[in-house]
């Protein structure tokens, strides 16, 4: 395989944008792209999990 196919196949793709939404019942979900990844926090710890998320894509980004 070409270098190129490989870090092709390595990234992730646009829609796994990490972001933080409030729910009906008052809590907040993290999602990643359209998958949620955890709900029922509080607003507080959603940020704090979307902060850990978004450094450990980051880091996996750097990693390529």
């Amino acid at each position: 395989q070409s270098t190129a196919s490989i870090l092709k196949q390595r990234q992730r793709p646009m829609a796994e944008v990490i972001r933080v939404k409030p729910t009906h019942d008052g809590t907040y979900t993290v999602y990643r792209g359209t998958l949620a990844v955890i709900c029922g926090l509080t607003r507080s710890q959603a940020e704090r999990y979307e902060a850990s998320l978004t450094r450990q894509q980051s880091r996996d980004v750097a990693a390529i």
